[in-house]
């Protein structure tokens, strides 16, 4: 019984169209819901490192400091968590697949400031700083007024004592 359920099956095949394509030849057609692997536009992206700390893998290495954002890509599970997480929306999954290759690297990007940016983001730097020393100085003048009116009022409280 077996062999001639196989027959029909052999029979039909041999007289239709092959199942599969021809993937050298014919480009693989991706679907709209396919996660193929995580894309960075590195131009708009902030260095939050939500990204490295949303990654159930560890895959993803941010740096604020050199700018540069690193991807495992053998590490990558493609399970868009960065994707959805990522607060400026810089990541996406691309249809295509990683390409192959014969060693384990790591795909590095790294944002390249021009000068105007250097320049802004040392002025955003020195105006915290300038922030951050003015409430410091406000801080301390407060609590030297709040001790010296603590001082008068012990002093006040000693002579109404001493009357």
């Amino acid at each position: 019984m077996g062999v001639m359920n196989f027959t029909g099956t052999a029979l039909k095949n041999l007289f239709s169209k092959p199942a599969t394509k021809g993937y050298p030849a014919v480009p693989a057609e991706f679907t709209e819901r396919t996660r193929g692997h995580v894309i960075n536009d590195i131009d708009a992206c902030i260095f939050c490192g939500m990204c490295m700390r949303k990654c159930p893998t560890g895959a993803i290495t941010v740096d604020r400091n050199t700018r540069t954002w690193q991807i495992n890509r053998y590490d990558c599970v493609q399970c868009a968590c960065c994707v959805k997480n990522c607060p400026k929306k810089c990541l996406s999954m691309g249809a295509e697949y990683t390409t192959p290759a014969g060693e384990k690297t790591p795909d590095v990007l790294q944002k390249i400031l021009t000068p105007e940016e250097i320049a802004a983001e040392e002025a955003a730097k020195k105006a915290q700083q300038e922030k951050i020393k003015a409430a410091m100085e406000a801080k301390a003048k407060a609590e030297a007024e709040a001790k010296a009116k603590a001082e008068a009022e012990a002093n006040a409280k000693a002579e109404t004592e001493a009357n």
